[in-house]
């Protein structure tokens, strides 16, 4: 008799196996002539797959082909096909997320909660703000699918009130307004800038997607970034939010580029590379797959 876990895992291995030459019979029966529809198509499908994998409670298994089941030399064969079409430059347009990607809070959130709030009595502590906070977080908000209308004060509020347990709107305003100065953020990555610059010297068009309400504009001013990127799809105004492929294809849009001609960069499985792959993108999860704006770069072909 075999155990229930490693029964799993033969037949996690097995399904992967099945969709490994599927996608690859896909990816190649009807070469270059078949166009880059396919390619885009397969290589999204079979993206999604290989996070499926490597997101599994199963073992994942290494062999001599390197990778995941042997992912990597089909990984390979995908981006020589993509360079094959395109050229060096395999995607004409890099879609980036904002917060945990390209810019993170610059101090805790739940200790500039606690420290601003001291003078207006809140007394919880640091993780306590931060239990309450992520679980006000995740309920669902006035039965709406959208966190960020316009400028989210209402969504604010509530949040700084469930987190602390005060509701002085001198406080939330306070709060609101800080959240949107330079002080409050710092970016992932130093060597952004740079590394952004060669991207568009390459002609590739560069766009942030992020869940975010109004504010996200003026803190890209405030930070000095705004000019890296040709657009900005920010939810609040596309009136969508990850994982919707909504604000993908939007995104897309705003750079004159089909989604099978872009990838995403962004730290959420879920939102962002699931999200993306939804819209027809290609997407690399931050952190995980790609790890530096250089590394993303030298991906799509650019020099830094």
């Amino acid at each position: 008799i075999i155990p229930r876990r490693q029964r799993e895992q033969n037949h996690h291995r097995a399904t992967m196996a099945l969709r490994i030459r599927k996608a690859t019979t896909l990816l190649f029966s009807g070469g270059i002539t078949q166009g880059a529809n396919r390619m885009a198509r397969t290589g999204a499908l079979l993206s999604r797959w290989i996070s499926s994998a490597s997101s599994s409670s199963a073992v994942v298994a290494e062999d001599d082909s390197g990778g995941v089941y042997g992912l990597g030399s089909v990984l390979k064969e995908y981006e020589d096909y993509r360079r094959s079409l395109y050229g060096e430059i395999t995607h004409k347009a890099l879609l980036v997320d904002a917060v945990g990607t390209l810019l993170v809070p610059a101090q805790p959130t739940a200790q500039i909660y606690k420290n601003i709030g001291e003078k207006y009595g809140v007394e919880f502590s640091e993780a306590e703000i931060l239990t309450r906070y992520r679980r006000a977080y995740q309920k669902p908000w006035g039965g709406s699918h959208l966190r960020y209308v316009n400028d989210a004060r209402p969504f604010w509020q509530y949040i700084v009130t469930a987190s602390t347990g005060c509701s002085d709107s001198q406080y939330f305003e306070e709060l609101y307004s800080y959240f949107t100065t330079e002080h409050a953020w710092k970016l992932c990555d130093p060597d952004a800038e740079k590394v952004f610059k060669a991207i568009k010297g390459a002609g590739v068009k560069v766009a942030i997607v992020s869940n975010f309400d109004t504010r996200l504009r003026p803190l890209l001013r405030a930070l000095r970034c705004e000019d890296w990127f040709d657009a900005v799809a920010v939810s609040a105004e596309v009136e969508a939010e990850k994982p919707n492929p909504t604000i993908f294809l939007k995104a897309c849009e705003l750079l004159g580029v089909n989604p099978e001609d872009a990838v995403h960069v962004g730290d959420d499985r879920r939102n962002d590379v699931w999200g993306a792959r939804d819209a027809g993108c290609d997407a690399w999860l931050w952190g995980s797959e790609v790890t530096s704006f250089k590394q993303v770069a030298q991906r799509i072909g650019v020099k830094v």
